[in-house]
């Protein structure tokens, strides 16, 4: 039985209830702990405990807290270390920890979505869909010492992320340390996790003969838009097939080699574009090795259209959480926050596979703001913290996952679509030329306004 304050925020906001559930369900103090000890190499528990970073670090994420130091205050007594101490922690932390709690997190909320039955539509039916994309951490404050005689822009650190589209989930992540480190640097970590029968998407920059080769080995397949560095030979005509929403669509098969000198053949896939790309292309080249039975060359087109999503993720996971703290310098705090993000992308999304359940999948991903689902978590946790006891969530730890599915499910029929309804932007009109006075360097825009009013 819930308590009379519980079953209030259960009413006024939903949303909020049924993330800490989450959170308590999946990653809770005792379960991270257990798993931190497993699974950390070289750091290790002596005061501060991994759980208790990793809730301040949740707080600053999600931003109900603004800074690592402002949540370490708020939490100093139960804590019992000084912010120092948590600073430590978080410059130690190893990135392959970070990488295993993503893993974990995932493995963890993937059945509860699909118990939800809010996974998306396949782009492939019958096929593991794979988005694999880098995101580069932006430049970090000169905080540290090595750091503060720099003009330039230090990068804390870069990541590959693997992305589900139908469970709408990033799934796997490869972090590096060194923020300028080649992307395709990171592939090795990557094919290891390649299983047969796959469909990876990726954009031109992993294209190369190495990546591209090893998972046709692997009887796994590729969607992959063509470096212009690509080595091939044309092995036969390039045909027309038809037209696709984006352009007219061709195709031609083509060979390519390895380095050890096996044939590995490929369908070449050109669109010829109706508008150029942001980069000014007129067509692109898309390679793949799904057979013909399975898709043609304009689903092939179009299933690459769709890698735009993890693009998308990334936007939403800047607009929705804080996902690059810049305040974190070293490398290991830094990536442990992209990861924390993650993580919290996540919870969001069981929460709309939770509203899909009942809305229908179509209304919450075209009607409904993630950011403005986070942001109702955001300001209501730590109120809610406050009027609710540690021991009141315990309940969701010990849930069967089919009474957290009923759980989440009976929450979603509370939750006021109308709150969190999205605001898409029309078509962006070109920009107009700015205009410079060095005598005039400010000026007042209440005077530029009454002018337009004349």
């Amino acid at each position: 039985m819930l308590s009379p304050v519980f079953e209030k925020f259960v009413e006024k906001s939903p949303v909020s209830v049924m993330a800490r559930a989450m959170m308590e369900h999946v990653l809770n103090p005792s379960q991270l702990d257990q798993w931190f000890e497993k699974t950390a190499e070289v750091q290790y528990t002596k005061e501060l405990l991994f759980s208790s970073v990793f809730d301040i670090m949740t707080q600053v994420v999600s931003g109900s807290r603004r800074t690592v130091h402002a949540a370490h205050q708020a939490s100093k007594e139960e804590i019992g270390v000084s912010v120092a101490s948590v600073y430590n922690k978080l410059n130690g932390i190893e990135v392959n920890t970070s990488a295993e709690l993503v893993r974990y997190a995932a493995g963890a909320v993937t059945p509860i979505i699909k118990g939800l039955k809010g996974t998306r539509r396949s782009p492939l039916p019958g096929y593991r869909v794979k988005l694999l994309d880098g995101n580069c951490i932006e430049a970090s404050e000169h905080r540290i010492e090595e750091l503060r005689k720099l003009s330039a822009g230090a990068l804390p650190g870069k990541s590959l992320v693997v992305y589900d589209p139908i469970l709408g989930i990033p799934v796997d992540v490869f972090p590096c340390e060194d923020g300028h480190a080649q992307e395709r640097s990171l592939l090795n970590q990557v094919l290891p996790t390649v299983e047969k029968g796959e469909l990876w998407l990726a954009d031109r920059n992993f294209c190369i003969v190495e990546f591209t080769c090893s998972i046709d080995d692997k009887d796994a397949h590729i969607v992959f838009r063509q470096h212009g560095n690509l080595p091939y030979t044309e092995l036969g005509k390039e045909r027309a097939v038809g037209k696709i929403e984006t352009g007219k669509v061709f195709e031609q098969p083509i060979e390519v080699i390895d380095k050890r000198g096996k044939s590995h053949q490929f369908r070449r896939i050109r669109v010829l574009l109706n508008e150029k790309t942001r980069d000014g292309d007129k067509e692109i080249f898309i390679i793949s090795n799904l057979p013909k039975k399975a898709a043609g060359a304009k689903k092939i087109a179009n299933i690459y259209r769709g890698r735009w999503t993890i693009e998308t993720s990334f936007q939403e996971l800047e607009k929705w959480f804080n996902s690059e703290i810049n305040t974190l310098g070293y490398p290991p705090a830094a990536l442990f926050g992209f990861c924390v993000a993650l993580i919290s992308y996540m919870i969001v999304s069981v929460i709309k596979a939770a509203l899909s359940s009942i809305h229908g999948t179509k209304v919450i991903e075209e009607q409904v703001s993630g950011y403005y689902l986070a942001d109702e978590i955001s300001g209501t946790y730590r109120g809610m913290m406050i009027a609710l006891d540690a021991e009141e969530w315990i309940v969701f730890r010990q849930l069967r996952q089919a009474e957290l599915v009923q759980f989440l499910k009976k929450l979603a029929k509370k939750v006021k679509l109308s709150a969190f309804r999205k605001h898409p932007r029309g078509p962006k009109k070109p920009s107009a030329k700015r205009k410079s006075d060095s005598k005039k360097p400010h000026v007042s825009t209440a005077r530029l306004i009454a002018s337009r009013k004349k």
